[in-house]
């Protein structure tokens, strides 16, 4: 008994502390440095699901470097992506091939928007490519992650692509769709995520993790061992889970 309420102590410790950080960064006044500043310059749902993924995609690095790079693409798109991903010639993705950003060069956003020209020929949102392959009953988006990238990559492509999209199945944390997905799925009405997605719950999404992540989850005692794969990420989602269940990535912040 003595045990059971020092557990539920701490726990009540580390919940005030976690909300107290979540809290202070989820703000607008965060948004203005960050990558997911990009999507926040537009107002139409596909604009704002194409520049997000991009940004998403591209956030190596620091954040100044990130967010000069996504304003560089969005200008080589007229600032008005889906505008130039439905109705661009072939000629106009020319200009493209000049675009790099870490190991993500030109052939690499060739496929890209190729692939993102055919999906919106047939489809209104983005968000069906995720939760098409989930139900409310998944414990989270590893199926939606998994299935998403095999649609993705169901046009003829390069295989150097290929390492653009991480997949649970390969036990990836799949860090930058995670935190795409925390971008599109959470509305906690603080203005910072856009909570556009209906079809995935907040309480699926799995908190994004990377080295610096699973270094203070471990000091925090959250999980055993700073691991930054599948299998950790979803583990330290777990005993967030336990702080909120309903919203357990919102510790990202």
């Amino acid at each position: 008994m003595v045990i059971h309420v020092i557990k539920l102590m701490k726990i009540q410790k580390l919940r005030e502390f976690l909300d107290a950080k979540a809290a202070y960064y989820n703000h607008p006044d965060f948004i203005a440095n960050d990558p997911i500043s990009i999507p926040h310059r537009f107002t139409v749902l596909q604009d704002i699901e194409i520049a997000g993924l991009f940004a998403a995609i591209l956030a190596w690095g620091n954040r100044t470097s990130i967010i000069n790079k996504c304003t560089e693409l969005m200008k080589m798109m007229d600032d008005s992506p889906y505008d130039f991903i439905r109705h661009h010639q072939p000629r106009d993705r020319m200009k493209l091939l000049s675009f790099c950003h870490r190991t993500f060069n030109g052939l690499d956003l060739l496929y890209f928007v190729e692939f993102l020209q055919h999906y919106y020929t047939n489809v209104t949102s983005l968000e069906f490519a995720f939760s098409a392959h989930i139900t409310p009953q998944d414990e989270n988006v590893e199926k939606a992650l998994i299935g998403f990238r095999k649609v993705f990559f169901a046009l003829e492509h390069p295989e150097r692509t290929v390492k653009h999209i991480a997949t649970p199945a390969k036990n990836s944390a799949c860090k930058r769709l995670n935190m795409y997905l925390r971008w599109m799925v959470r509305n906690d009405e603080n203005g910072v995520d856009f909570g556009l997605w209906q079809h995935i719950s907040p309480s699926q999404l799995v908190c994004p993790m990377d080295v610096h992540v699973s270094r203070v989850a471990t000091r925090l005692g959250i999980i055993a061992e700073p691991k930054a794969d599948w299998k950790t990420a979803t583990a330290l989602t777990h005993q967030l889970k336990k702080l909120d269940p309903d919203d357990p990535a919102k510790y990202d912040f």
